[in-house]
Formats: C-alpha cells, structure tokens, sequence
C-alpha cells in the first residue's frame, strides 16, 4: 500500500496540493481521502479529481496568456 502511496503522491497533477493550500490542510491527506473515496465508490471520486485537474491545466494556460506580451502583437 505504500508503493501505491508514494506512486500517487509523486505523480498527481497538483489538484491535492491547490486543495490543501486553499483550505489549509496537509495534502497528504487529502491524497488518502482520494484514494479511500476512490475505492469505496468505485471511481467515482477519480473522474471529479481529473476534471479539477484539467480545469487546473486550463486555468494556468490562460494566466501565462495574458502574461506574455509577444501574443498580442
């Protein structure tokens, strides 16, 4: 169980540590919730965390956007 741990710790999008730093818990245990909820419902708490991840990927592509000011010349 400690491999699956630490092999989801070190390859997460970054959605568990936003939570955490929002709310102002430790992340890894928001990852054990995840995973926990994962199991006993069947996934279902894994298409919520890829959709989080994804709007996060958007969200970062949009702000280096309007950073850049070689994009609008």
């Amino acid at each position: 169980m400690n491999k699956v741990k630490d092999f989801v710790e070190w390859n997460t999008f970054g959605v568990c540590t936003a939570i955490g730093e929002k709310l102002g818990i430790a992340t890894s245990r928001i990852r054990i919730f995840f995973i926990y909820a994962t199991f006993l419902t069947m996934g279902s708490p894994l298409i919520v965390y890829m959709i989080l991840a994804f709007w996060m990927n958007i969200k970062n592509y949009i702000t280096n956007a309007r950073r850049n000011p070689l994009r609008y010349l």
